[in-house]
C-alpha cells in the first residue's frame, strides 16, 4: 500500500451518519420538487396558471419538469469537475440551496393572468427557474453519492450508499402528503387560486436544514487524503475526465439509462397516467403511490446491506431481467379495473426498482478515481438522465394519446433494460474494493481487486 493511501483520515462512525444525512437530504429535496410538480392536482395547477390556453394541463406540467433535464448535464459538466477541484463539501453546500431556492421561488411567482399576474413574464420565469434547479442538480447528485461513498467503510459502503436513495423516496413521499394535505385541505378553487403554493415553500426549509448539515462536515477523508498526497487536480480536470474515462461513462449511461426510465416512469409518470389513462382519482392514485413508496423505504437498506454481502451486480441483474419480464404483467394488472391488482402490478415494478436504487449510491462513485470521481459520475449520470430520464413522462404520455395504446409504459422498460443488461455485465465488482485504491485504475477499466 502506497503512502498515500495510509494518510487517509479516520473518521468516527458518528461523521459517517453525520455525512450520510447531509447527502441524503439534497436527494430529498430535489424529489420533494418532483413529487410536488408530478402529483396530479398541483400538475394540473400548473399547467393552469402559468400555460393558460388549450391543451393538456398535465402535459404542459410534465413538459415544464422535463425542460430542467436538458441543462442537467452542462451543471454535471460544471460543477462535477469543480468538485474534483475545489471538494465536495464546497460544492455540494451551492447545489442545495440553489435547488430548494429554486423550487421556493416558483410558489413565489404572479401567474400568467388573474390579480397581480404577469403575463407571458409569467411562464418565462418558471421556465428560468427550472433551467437554474435543473442546472444546480447536475451537480447534486453525483456529489451526494460521491460524499457518501468516501466516508462510508469498505464493508458497508452498500449499506449507508442505500441511505440516498432513502433520500430521493422520502422526499417525494414528504412531496406527495404536503399535496395531499393540501388538495383535501381546501376546495379544488382554492387549490388553483392559491393554494398549490404552499407545497412550493417547504422546499426552503429544506434545503436550509441540508445546507446546515453540510456546512458542519470536512470535506471528505478520501478527498483530503488526495489532498495531501498532492495528486489533487489544481484546475477543473475536465478533459482528464472525457478523455481517461469514457469507457467507463459509457457503462454508467447504460445503466442510469434503465434507472431513470423506471425511477422518472414509476414516481413521475405514474401519477398521470393513474389519473388520465386509468381514470383514478387524484387522492387515492397519491394515495397508492405513498403506500408504495413506504413499502420501497423498507426494503431499501436491508437491500443495501445485502449488496455488501453478495456484491452489486447480483442485485442490478435481478433488476433489469425482473424488468424485461415483468413490465408488461406488471401494466395489465394495472389495466385490470381493480385497485387491489392495480396496487400488486405497480408494487412488482416498485421493487424491482428498489434492487437497483439500493446500489447504486455504492456503485457508481466506485466505478472512478477519485481524482476525477465527481466529475466523470456527473457527466455521465447527467446525460443519460437528461436524454432519457428527463423526457420519460413526456414521451410515454404523448405516445399513450397519439396511438391510444396504455402499455407503453411496459414497452419503454423492457427496451430500457435489454439495453442495461450489457453494461451490467460489462462493469467489474467493486463491493469489496477500498474505495482509495480505485486511484490506481486506468481508464476505468481496470479497478484494483475488482472481480468482472
Amino acid at each position: 500500500m502506497s503512502d498515500a493511501v495510509a494518510q487517509k483520515p479516520e473518521v468516527d462512525q458518528r461523521t459517517v451518519r453525520r455525512a450520510v444525512i447531509a447527502s441524503a437530504m439534497g436527494n430529498a429535496t430535489e424529489w420533494y420538487d418532483y413529487g410536488v410538480f408530478t402529483s396530479g392536482a398541483i400538475a394540473t395547477s400548473i399547467g393552469t396558471v402559468f400555460f393558460p390556453g388549450e391543451g393538456n394541463a398535465v402535459l404542459k406540467s410534465l413538459a415544464l419538469v422535463a425542460v430542467g433535464f436538458i441543462v442537467r448535464p452542462f451543471g454535471g459538466a460544471f460543477f462535477g469537475p469543480l468538485g474534483d477541484k475545489l471538494g465536495r463539501q464546497k460544492v455540494l453546500a451551492i447545489t442545495i440551496l440553489l435547488m430548494s431556492g429554486c423550487t421556493f421561488l416558483v410558489g413565489c411567482l404572479p401567474t400568467y393572468a388573474g390579480p397581480y399576474s404577469m403575463g407571458i413574464a409569467a411562464p418565462v420565469a418558471v421556465l428560468l427557474l427550472r433551467l437554474i434547479q435543473g442546472f444546480s442538480t447536475g451537480g447534486e447528485y453525483g456529489g451526494a453519492a460521491t460524499f457518501i461513498a468516501e466516508y462510508a467503510p469498505t464493508k458497508r459502503r452498500g449499506f449507508f450508499g442505500s441511505f440516498l436513495e432513502m433520500g430521493t423516496l422520502g422526499g417525494y413521499v414528504l412531496g406527495n402528503v404536503v399535496v395531499l394535505a393540501v388538495t383535501l385541505s381546501l376546495p379544488h378553487d382554492q387549490v388553483e387560486a392559491w393554494g398549490w403554493r404552499i407545497p412550493f415553500f417547504v422546499a426552503l426549509p429544506l434545503g436550509l436544514i441540508g445546507l446546515y448539515l453540510r456546512s458542519k462536515l470536512e470535506d471528505t477523508p478520501e478527498f483530503r487524503r488526495l489532498e495531501a498526497s498532492g495528486k489533487k487536480p489544481e484546475k477543473a480536470p475536465l478533459r482528464e475526465t472525457l478523455t481517461r474515462n469514457w469507457r467507463m461513462i459509457l457503462n454508467l449511461i447504460g445503466i442510469v439509462l434503465l434507472l431513470n426510465i423506471a425511477d422518472y416512469m414509476l414516481l413521475t409518470t405514474m401519477p398521470t397516467y393513474f389519473t388520465d389513462t386509468l381514470k383514478i382519482n387524484d387522492n387515492t392514485s397519491t394515495l397508492i403511490i405513498i403506500g408504495v413508496e413506504l413499502v420501497q423505504m423498507a426494503i431499501i437498506l436491508p437491500l443495501g446491506a445485502l449488496s455488501d454481502r453478495i456484491g452489486r451486480k447480483p442485485l442490478l441483474l435481478t433488476a433489469a431481467i425482473g424488468f424485461a419480464v415483468l413490465s408488461w404483467p406488471s401494466i395489465k394488472l394495472m389495466q385490470s379495473g381493480s385497485i387491489l391488482w392495480l396496487v400488486v402490478g405497480f408494487l412488482i415494478v416498485a421493487v424491482l426498482l428498489v434492487f437497483m436504487l439500493a446500489v447504486i449510491g455504492s456503485t457508481f462513485p466506485a466505478m472512478f478515481p477519485t481524482r476525477v470521481r465527481y466529475g466523470s459520475f456527473a457527466i455521465g449520470y447527467n446525460v443519460s438522465t437528461s436524454i432519457f430520464g428527463g423526457t420519460c413522462g413526456v414521451i410515454v404520455t404523448a405516445l399513450i394519446k397519439s396511438t391510444g395504446n396504455a402499455d407503453w409504459p411496459a414497452y419503454y422498460l423492457i427496451i430500457a433494460a435489454l439495453i442495461a443488461i450489457v453494461p451490467i455485465l460489462k462493469i467489474p465488482e467493486t463491493s469489496q474494493v477500498p474505495i482509495e485504491q480505485i486511484d490506481t485504475a486506468d481508464s476505468g477499466d481496470a479497478l484494483v481487486g475488482a472481480k468482472r
